[in-house]
């Protein structure tokens, strides 16, 4: 096992203890509703990254910050239980979406519950208190921006003509800024300067954008199986991913996979825009961005959670699920 997989591995047991403590097990039912995906596991990605940039600007300080860590976990869930509402989705982690079972105002308000209560973790930092409020202004504006990019997300579907910008500040503002806000945040309260916390942020924001457009590789590449996923369902849907736009750019016509694809079907389509160019130019852009994410860390001192984070953004673009 890599030394970026243990640490990972580490983080999560860190933060699904901190979720036992304070969310599994408490009275009521919006409660219970609130914890409910939060205790279905996950990656713990965005808790990771806080805790590393805020341990490469200040070495041993992830330990006084542990609450923030827990702040975006508990701000990607909410994100997760509004979206599955919108997407109208029946399973998320394996266990049903929170409205489908509980009840859509429920689904609404156990969101509404993690959303404030990712602000509470922050104001209980060890950390001096205007850094706190930058940490909690970084946060608030990464929110705001991710509803956003959920709206212009949700208005693609009604149209064909998106280019190529739009899907980028869509994913910047849906996927990117949480990233960015997890290294920022973590950067600002462990006491970096404005170099730093830009260098972070900004690794974070390109990251993230590099997080989603893999996303959407895997969902065409990876079988079901695999992922857990329905396979190439962004294919099937018609959905305006960075492929769908480079398809297109190349007059290429998929509109005859809009209907139920057998397995035949997507190897056709894989083999069709691999052979176009579109999947080697997804690739080569998902890869640039981590390049460039790293050379906002060359600006950090080497150190081990530079490296870990570095290893992180290549984790981003090579995984396949």
């Amino acid at each position: 096992m890599s030394e970026l997989s243990l640490y990972l591995k580490s983080v999560a047991k860190q933060i699904d203890h901190m979720i036992d403590r304070y969310y599994v097990d408490k009275a009521g039912e919006l409660n219970k509703a609130s914890a409910h995906l939060l205790a279905a596991g996950g990656k713990r990605l965005r808790p990771a990254v806080v805790m590393l940039a805020a341990d490469a600007v200040k070495p041993g300080s992830s330990d006084d910050i542990m609450q923030a860590a827990l702040a975006l976990e508990v701000t990607h869930t909410f994100t997760l239980i509004h979206d599955d509402i919108m997407d109208d989705d029946s399973l998320r982690r394996g266990v049903q979406t929170v409205h489908t079972k509980w009840d859509m105002p429920t689904g609404i308000l156990a969101g509404d519950v993690l959303y404030s209560r990712a602000f509470e973790h922050i104001s209980l930092v060890t950390a001096k208190d205007d850094a706190k409020v930058k940490a909690i202004n970084m946060l608030a504006r990464a929110c705001a921006d991710i509803c956003e990019g959920q709206h212009m997300d949700m208005s693609f579907g009604h149209r064909d003509d998106v280019m190529e910008g739009e899907y980028l500040e869509m994913v910047k503002k849906k996927t990117g800024v949480l990233y960015a806000a997890a290294a920022g945040i973590g950067a600002v309260l462990a006491g970096g300067n404005g170099v730093q916390v830009k260098a972070l942020y900004n690794f974070g924001l390109n990251t993230g954008i590099a997080f989603q457009i893999q996303d959407d590789l895997i969902d065409l590449l990876t079988p079901s199986e695999k992922s857990g996923k329905d396979q190439a369902s962004d294919l099937r849907e018609g959905k305006q991913t960075l492929i769908m736009i480079k398809a297109r750019e190349k007059g290429l016509d998929l509109q005859k996979y809009r209907r139920e694809l057998l397995k035949s079907d997507i190897d056709e389509a894989i083999r069709e825009l691999t052979e176009s160019g579109v999947i080697p130019e997804v690739k080569q852009m998902a890869a640039d961005l981590v390049k460039d994410s790293n050379r906002h860390l060359g600006l950090l001192p080497e150190s081990k959670e530079r490296q870990l984070l570095m290893d992180i953004g290549e984790f981003f673009i090579t995984r396949s699920y």
